[in-house]
């Protein structure tokens, strides 16, 4: 989830700029930032004497995120940090020189803060940002990632909080909101962590495929396929002309990517969920890791310590040597007579089966594993090593009807095999597939139907896929 080469940028940055430390508090601690979404809250316009309003405000901001779905459900998957940096001066800066709206009854402010946060940047009224274009912005953002890297290196995602009630906000790298409404920085995280678009009237360059934005409109192509007809969702309009014409989004008026106040609609919750994932795995730890084992004494207790959804959905198989042997629990028990002689492979399958995810025709598939090879021989258990394994199969277009793709990608570059299954048992094809290879599987001369895409690691299954040949 770190990334290094971050790490080295943000260190080259901090020779740029004198390093500053600040107080950090911790406003939600789930669990090991190394294996938690960390987020960073900064004030900026705060004076020093007002950095315990700042306190109040990052932490209502927390306590509104995590009291909607579906950072509700998944409140263990976050940590989140507020940096007290102080400004020589309150507010933000508000030139008066938006040309969306007519300032000339303004009378220019300005404000001497730590990030120079102004509105009316690019031009917009509403937007506020570290500086009034991005050439002004770049020297800001390198105190940022200065501030960032002296303080809290291994974040994921940086947030600044400006002090003041006038409504503002943008996305971008480092998303910036007002304190008018903590969910003006929910939104904007919504574009800078999870990648989503605004779904009201845009200015022609900002339109662009994405999670809830496209041009397609075939129904059975369009990326929120598996939502349309449920929870309102649709292929609606941005406008009705001109390029807004030509591109859509899921719902209209009922998402928080379009306005405040309402809800993540089921297609952003869901990339939002996918992000998650993409970000974090759900094995927090396990027992045993790699031991030896001089006096072994049975039964042999294997534990997993899983980062669980509220309430839970996350979903688990246990296969010893390719039998299911559970489901559904965090630890087993393996006796003596249910080992062979040599090595015995224990795997544990995780996968999050929450209804926000419509698994069955959905792009990607996520499933994560612990794996324990157990060396077994007539003097007993020698030698118990352990791995983790990541898994994402990509599977589209889904349906088709002549060509489908799979992508298979594994953080351990284990050898996986691929089996497609007809709904009668029958074996269709069977393939051997490497690590991020993309198989083309040609479809053309398949009977129209359901067919069962199955994956498998060292012999287990550790995922099911339904595809559809039209």
């Amino acid at each position: 989830m770190k990334s290094l080469v971050l790490f080295i940028i943000f260190i080259t940055n901090s020779l740029l700029v004198s390093a500053q430390i600040f107080d950090v508090d911790t406003l939600l601690f789930s669990g090991n930032s190394e294996k938690r979404i960390n987020l960073v809250v900064l004030s900026e316009g705060y004076q020093p004497d007002e950095l315990g309003e700042f306190i109040t405000h990052a932490t209502s901001f927390k306590n509104s995120m995590f009291s909607q779905s579906p950072f509700l459900e998944y409140i263990n998957y976050f940590n989140v940090f507020a940096i007290k940096i102080p400004s020589n001066e309150s507010g933000a800066d508000h030139p008066a020189t938006a040309t969306d709206v007519n300032e000339s009854e303004i009378t220019p402010t300005f404000v001497d803060t730590y990030f120079n946060a102004t509105f009316d940047a690019f031009g917009y009224h509403r937007y506020i940002y570290y500086g009034i274009d991005y050439t002004d912005a770049a020297s800001t953002e390198v105190k940022i990632n200065s501030v960032l890297a002296d303080n809290f290196p291994t974040y994921d995602q940086a947030l600044i909080l400006v002090n003041t009630t006038e409504y503002g906000g943008t996305g971008g790298k480092f998303p910036i909101a007002s304190i008018s409404s903590y969910d003006i920085a929910i939104h904007e995280l919504g574009h800078s962590l999870f990648n989503l678009k605004d779904e009201y009237f845009l200015p022609d360059i900002y339109y662009a495929e994405a999670i809830n934005m496209t041009q397609e409109t075939n129904t059975s192509l369009i990326k929120w396929k598996n939502w349309i007809g449920t929870n309102g969702v649709d292929i609606n309009p941005y406008g009705s002309s001109g390029v807004s014409a030509t591109w859509y989004k899921p719902r209209h008026l009922q998402c928080k990517m379009e306005l405040l106040n309402k809800p993540f609609c089921a297609v952003c919750k869901e990339g939002i969920i996918e992000k998650i994932h993409d970000l974090i795995s759900p094995i927090d730890s396990y027992t045993p890791e790699n031991i030896t084992i001089n006096t072994p004494s049975f039964p042999l207790d294997f534990q997993l310590n899983l980062i669980k959804t509220i309430p839970n959905s996350l979903e688990s198989i246990w296969i010893l040597n390719a039998n299911n042997i559970d489901n559904n629990v965090d630890n087993i028990s393996i006796e003596e007579t249910d080992l062979k002689t040599g090595t015995n492979t224990l795997t544990a399958v995780i996968n999050d089966a929450t209804t926000s995810l419509r698994v069955d025709n959905h792009e990607t598939l996520h499933v994560y594993t612990v794996t324990w090879s157990i060396n077994y021989s007539t003097l007993g258990i020698e030698t118990i090593v352990s791995d983790v394994n990541s898994f994402n199969m990509s599977v589209f277009p889904n349906p088709t009807n002549d060509v489908i793709n799979f992508t298979l990608e594994n953080t351990l570059d284990t050898p996986l095999k691929l089996e497609i299954i007809s709904m009668d048992g029958k074996t269709i094809q069977s393939y051997n597939v490497t690590n991020s290879e993309n198989l083309q599987i040609d479809m053309n001369t398949w009977s129209q139907g359901i067919y069962l895409a199955k994956v498998y690691a060292n012999n287990d299954l550790i995922a099911n896929k339904r595809i559809v040949k039209n």
